[in-house]
């Protein structure tokens, strides 16, 4: 496609090309609110210092190292007892579309494309964001100078339909034109209990771009289930507080301020190990598929695919094991822990649920949906295995 047609085709959703920069740049340095992120985030810089460090940026992958990666050593060093990416089952050559478990609203993909420069790649990933978290202009802006495209959400049917065809069109074409790697979350939205299952619409959205059948077009995205793991998830009290709010208020929804305080939230808060593994491309997988198969049958076999795999390399902490201890009552073999690990997690726990604020507070239910949190990942590895 020439690049003419392309930044006419895709302009709505896709990321800014290096030509776009220079005047996302002014835009963003012209907006207070901006300054006020950057000034908190950086306190290294002046704001002067930082607008000539970006402006002196000819691509977005170059922002990425110039900013975002010291970052995310930073953020780790302060933040981690430890962060790494297993990609011994894929070429860095190559380039692949990165289907994960949804732990972070942020740091997911941000990680990745931390551990792809880590691991040999000479580039990072290109990232699907919803636009409910767009809502101010210079955050659209942003993301989109950090190599985002934009996923639209809640439109009518038709409109769905069509901003679906745009999207997958566009995933094929930052794979297969661009050469570019791709991150998109298994679902939408997080697992609120770690119960991570691929949304077969998901899918089904990326088989509608390329050329071929289902088989042929899903294979054409190079899709790697990518498995990621936290020993703490620093949003866990606010899911468990979100999960009683839903039971007892009827259609609650998150605010605006919500997802800032889960954004924020998940940024800085602790999260012990952190471990992303890469399983193998699943295109061998793809090629023995009998595509005569009704499309419903396929996608669903994908899916479970994907999960097996996601299942299968989770990194199992002492947290999981003692959750699933402390669920169940059983303690074996292959649940083993020392009581060390044990006071640690329970104390962890305590800790968590003082941090709930809630008028009417179900001590029980929100233990037991904290618990569900870390043994899910567990329960899961076993059945997938």
């Amino acid at each position: 496609m020439p690049t003419n047609s392309y930044q006419e085709k895709f302009a709505s959703i896709r990321p800014f090309d290096a030509e776009e920069l220079p005047a996302a740049f002014e835009r963003l340095l012209a907006d207070k609110q901006f300054e006020a992120v950057i000034t908190h985030i950086f306190p290294q810089f002046t704001f002067a210092q930082f607008a000539q460090q970006l402006r002196a940026c000819k691509t977005s992958l170059e922002v990425q190292r110039t900013f975002a990666y010291p970052f995310l050593i930073g953020l780790l060093a302060k933040a981690s007892s430890g962060a790494d990416m297993d990609s011994q089952a894929i070429d860095m050559q190559r380039r692949y579309t990165f289907i994960s478990n949804h732990r972070d609203i942020v740091l997911d993909s941000a990680f990745l494309a931390k551990f792809l420069i880590d691991n040999g790649c000479d580039t990072t990933c290109e990232i699907a964001i919803g636009d409910n978290l767009l809502s101010l202009p210079w955050v659209k802006d942003l993301v989109r100078v950090n190599k985002s495209f934009i996923v639209e959400r809640n439109l009518p049917i038709r409109q769905m339909l069509s901003s679906s065809k745009l999207l997958s069109e566009y995933m094929h074409y930052a794979i297969n034109e661009k050469h570019e790697n791709v991150w998109i979350a298994q679902r939408e939205g997080r697992a609120k209990d770690s119960n991570d299952r691929t949304q077969e619409a998901v899918l089904k959205m990326m088989a509608i771009g390329g050329e071929g059948d289902v088989v042929d077009r899903l294979m054409h995205l190079h899709i790697v289930p990518l498995s990621i793991s936290y020993e703490y998830d620093p949003c866990d009290y606010l899911k468990a507080k979100e999960m009683q709010q839903k039971r007892d208020v009827p259609n609650f929804k998150k605010s605006a301020q919500d997802d800032v305080l889960n954004m924020q939230t998940g940024i800085v808060g602790y999260k012990g190990g952190v471990h992303y593994h890469c399983a193998p491309c699943i295109d061998s997988f793809l090629a023995t598929l009998d595509r005569t198969l009704p499309k419903g049958d396929l996608f669903a076999a994908v899916a479970q695919h994907i999960d097996k795999e996601i299942y299968r390399h989770y990194r199992i902490y002492p947290g999981n094991r003692v959750a699933l201890y402390l669920l169940t009552g059983q303690k074996t073999e292959r649940n083993a822990f020392s009581a060390e690990d044990e006071a640690r997690f329970e104390k962890y726990l305590e800790g968590q649920m003082a941090k709930i604020d809630l008028e009417n507070k179900d001590e029980d239910f929100l233990r037991t949906r904290l618990l569900e949190m870390y043994a899910n990942p567990l329960i899961n590895q076993r059945n997938a295995q």
